[in-house]
């Protein structure tokens, strides 16, 4: 069997803090302009716990619910009054977010090379479709797993069971790609391999004694690593 990538696609191959500009443009008439990465991190984190939290309590929502929630918490946090219209634009870009530099041809390299590339992610599956097929990713790809499906989010190791069970994969035939530690974490946990995009210098790795099999700065040095 072909190797099997599985690649996360928030903040892996879809920078997610693409918004700053059109936050920092929407905060221009408050004088303000200069929050817009700050705005955009705690909106990313607050995503992110969001769909923890649900994921424990079980209360499952999709992933554009938790994007939309933690918008208003971020709008609230840092008392920016973006109106509805403001709010619903934004989230009109985050559906339109731009894809990381070297992830096309990366991606090409490792399907040339023999690999077969998958898309996992906790958002909906219209939401990652659209977001590859705006970003030019989507030719690169055989399929896309939503979290969805099982009305679950990473790193539940339940996600990571549909993920094996959708491509009919073996543990060692199966690797995911992320920028995330938590589902890095979460798939070696669930027995797969999995490869770290350390896009920051200066990220730590959780100290959990479970250690990613490869760690890579971006999808080029993953490309060189594993084509």
């Amino acid at each position: 069997m072909a190797t099997i990538l599985a690649f996360d696609v928030y903040g892996t191959l879809i920078d997610t803090h693409g918004v700053v500009d059109e936050l920092a443009l929407r905060l221009a008439g408050q004088e303000r302009s200069d929050l817009a990465p700050e705005f955009s991190r705690r909106w990313r984190d607050k995503q992110l716990e969001y769909s923890f939290r649900r994921g424990l309590m079980g209360a499952y929502v999709d992933f554009a619910r938790c994007t939309r929630e933690a918008l208003e918490f971020t709008d609230r946090a840092l008392q920016t009054r973006f109106s509805e219209t403001d709010k619903e634009h934004l989230m009109g870009v985050y559906a339109r977010l731009p894809a990381f530099p070297e992830a096309s041809a990366a991606l090409a390299r490792l399907v040339a090379a023999g690999m077969s590339c998958v898309a996992f992610s906790n958002g909906g599956r219209e939401a990652v479709e659209g977001l590859l097929e705006q970003s030019g990713l989507r030719q690169h790809f055989d399929d896309v797993v939503s979290a969805d499906e099982v009305k679950r989010f990473k790193p539940d190791p339940a996600v990571y069971a549909h993920l094996r069970y959708r491509l009919e994969s073996e543990p060692g035939d199966t690797w995911l790609i992320s920028s995330n530690a938590f589902d890095v974490i979460g798939a070696r946990h669930a027995g797969l391999h999995a490869a770290w995009v350390r896009r920051s210098p200066d990220a730590p790795f959780d100290p959990w004694g479970i250690d990613p099999d490869l760690t890579v700065p971006d999808l080029d040095a993953l490309a060189e690593r594993l084509g």
